[in-house]
This record gives structure tokens, sequence and C-alpha cells, in this order.
């Protein structure tokens, strides 16, 4: 176009025009956009830093998902520990059916030691001397832990009444009563808590069972219909208590199903499997959470056997003890994932609003006000309109011109 003659006035005006109509693009293309930088080309340092907040928000997004999945998880978890606690609880209820019911045995397993030549009194064992039953000792021996020695006599770690003698009965904790016969004899029998164990003479005891040896003869006593030194069962009372033995397994049958069935998207944190979250895009910031293995065994439950488990009040109690351990193991773990859910929800909760903040950044970075570019725009248009006009009479000497060239 270097062969086009304008005048000064004209390309001034030309040039006014065409810069307006550039900038009246750009105004357009914010206002369409919504942004005031689109590319590199319009704010390089802007572009790139915004590009950069996006995408760490963009990468910490991503993560969001893997951390719901964790918060699940942990849900999966909590509910299973209520379920398993419920569970628990109701064995121990059945245990303590146990000791709510009738004896399990009409007759407790006795013995009973030879009569003094000179009978003494309950209050005093040793009445008459070397005649009596002074200096005389009983050895009881249990089927685990050590044997138990008892004398009876006036001296130091001695006894000298039943009531002495059953004191140190109850102190070794070996389920026996003593009582004192019109005959001087003393009579030894298993109490209610114990009432399924057996009595023999002899150093060696087997389970459940109490071995009696001493310088006093004691000789087990056998029940009507019965053998020396065991109890007599009492047949409606023992179909009770291995109902609730059923009953019991049944519980401890559900506590392993019930832990295995506590999982989200394959893992299971009362099964054996760990849980890791990573909480920013660089992977440093992690939580590892360990599983546990909380079925029946982990708990340190297991079945119980009929004819063997729930005879009496200590076998009950013992199965109590076992339950009481496993409820405050789910107690500790519950409170354990507690912590750990209540960090991954707080964790959560900040991506959330990091990524809020990222993107605001970004925002006011890149974006356009969209009342200023509007107000731009008219702005624009009328300076437009002013210079097309200019251009106008910019070009009315040259028509003067032609027309007296016409």
């Amino acid at each position: 176009m270097s062969g086009i003659v304008l005048s000064a006035a004209v390309r001034q005006n030309l040039l006014s025009l065409q810069s307006t109509a550039e900038l009246l693009s750009t105004t357009q293309n914010r206002l369409a956009s919504g942004k005031k930088v689109n590319t590199a080309l319009d704010n390089p340092t802007n572009f790139f830093t915004a590009q950069g907040l996006d995408n760490r928000a963009s990468d910490i997004n991503n993560l969001l998902d893997s951390i719901g999945n964790g918060v699940q998880v942990l849900q999966a978890a909590n509910t299973g520990l209520t379920s398993l606690q419920k569970l628990v609880d109701t064995a121990k209820s059945i245990a303590n059916q146990v000791l709510q019911t009738t004896t399990g045995y009409s007759v407790k397993s006795s013995a009973t030691s030879l009569a003094p030549a000179v009978v003494g009194t309950a209050a005093d064992l040793t009445v008459g001397g070397t005649n009596s039953l002074n200096a005389k000792t009983f050895i009881f021996t249990p089927a685990t832990g050590a044997a138990t020695t008892i004398t009876l006599g006036t001296g130091a770690g001695n006894v000298n009444s039943i009531n002495a003698f059953n004191a140190a009965l109850s102190a070794a904790g070996l389920g026996l009563t003593a009582s004192f016969a019109s005959d001087g004899s003393i009579t030894l029998t298993s109490t209610n808590d114990h009432a399924s164990q057996t009595l023999t003479t002899g150093a060696v005891a087997v389970a459940n069972n109490i071995a009696i040896s001493g310088s006093d003869t004691a000789t087990p006593v056998a029940p009507a219909g019965g053998v020396a030194g065991q109890p007599l069962a009492d047949a409606n009372s023992q179909v009770t208590r291995a109902n609730l033995v059923s009953q019991y397994n049944n519980i401890i049958a559900q506590i392993t199903t019930t832990s295995q069935d506590a999982s989200f998207n394959g893992i299971n944190l009362l099964f054996g499997d760990d849980l890791k979250l990573t909480f920013n895009e660089t992977g440093k910031s992690t939580l590892s959470i360990p599983g546990v293995t909380y079925d029946a065994a982990g708990l340190g439950l297991a079945p119980l056997t009929s004819g063997t488990d729930f005879l009496d009040n200590s076998s009950a109690n013992a199965v109590i003890a076992k339950v009481s351990a496993a409820s405050d193991q789910l107690r500790s773990e519950a409170s354990a994932l507690g912590s750990n859910l209540s960090i991954v929800q707080i964790r959560q909760d900040f991506a959330k609003n990091l990524i809020n903040v990222l993107q605001t950044g970004s925002s006011n970075l890149t974006l356009a006000d969209s009342n200023e570019e509007a107000a731009n725009s008219q702005a624009l248009s009328t300076r437009q309109s002013i210079a097309v006009s200019a251009l106008a009479l910019s070009n009315q000497s040259q028509q003067s011109v032609l027309q007296l060239l016409r």
C-alpha cells in the first residue's frame, strides 16, 4: 500500500482508529473469556504463576478422592468395632447368666481327715497336745501353681481354728472350705465357685483337681451314687449350662465373621490390613494407620466345650475375665481409630480450603474485571465512532479538489 499517498491528518486519524480497534478487540476478548490473561503473551509472569497455582490445586484435588476413601475405610472399621463391642457385651452377658443359674452340682467333692484321739474345738484345734491335731499338716497341690502347706498349731504361720484354716484356704485361692466335725475331724469341701473340681490324695494333681497330702490323712468322700472325691452333677443345671455354651459359641463365630466383613474398597483395618494416606502433592505429608486382627482369636476368645466349660462359677469367671479384656481392647482401638479419623477429616477440610486459596490466587492473577472491561468497551466504541468521523473530516479537503475536477 506504499503507492497510496495519504495526508498527515488522514494518516494520524487512521493510526488512532487502528489503535482503538485493537483495544476494542482486546476488551471484547476479555469480556468473552472472563480473563485478562489468556496466554503467556498477555502477561508471562501472571500466566505461569497462575498455571503453577492451578496445577497444585489440581494435584491436591486428585488426592481428595483417596482421602475420602480413607475416611470411609475408617468409618467401616468404626462400624465394625461398634458391632464387635455389642457382640462381646452379649458374650459377657451369657457368661454372667452362668453365675445366676443354679449350682451345676447337687453334691460337691469333699475329703475328711482322721479324727484325733483327743477332740479339740472349732476355736482350738490343738486341745490335747500331741494326741490332738497339733502340728498336723495339710498339703494342697493344684493342677497349676505351687503347693500350699497349712500346719495346725499355735506357732507363727500356723492355724489353730477353723476360721483361721478357712482364711488360709481362701488366701491360697484353692476353692475349698474347712468345717469341724463333732469327732474332731476336719471336712474339706469345694466351694460353689469351684463346684466342678475334684479332690484326690497325693502330691500330683490333674486339671481342675486338688491333690491333698500331708501328715494328716485326708480321705475323699463318695457321694451317694457318685465317685469318691468327685462332685455329683445336677442334670437340669448342666443342660442349662450346655445351652449357654452353645449360645456363647454362636456369638464367638459372629465376632470372627463381623471382623472379616468390616472392609471398604478391599481394605479391612480389623482384619490385618494397614491404611496409608497421602495429604500433599509431593507425597511427604502422610498418615499410616496400622490395622489389627480382631477376630475371636485376635481378641483372645475361643469357643467353649460343653461338659468342660461353664460348669461352675470359677469357669464362668475365667471366661468373663477374657471377655472383659477383649472389651478393653476394642475400646482402646476405638479411641485410636477415632483420633485417626479426626486427623483425616481435619486434613480433608484443610485440603479443600487450600484448593480454594490456590484457585482464588490464580483467579486474582488472570481474571478480568467485567465491570471495568464493559466500561472500556463502551468508551472504545464511542472513541471508534469519533475516530471514523474525524477521518471523514480529514478527507474533506481532497473531496473539494475532486469537485473542482468535475
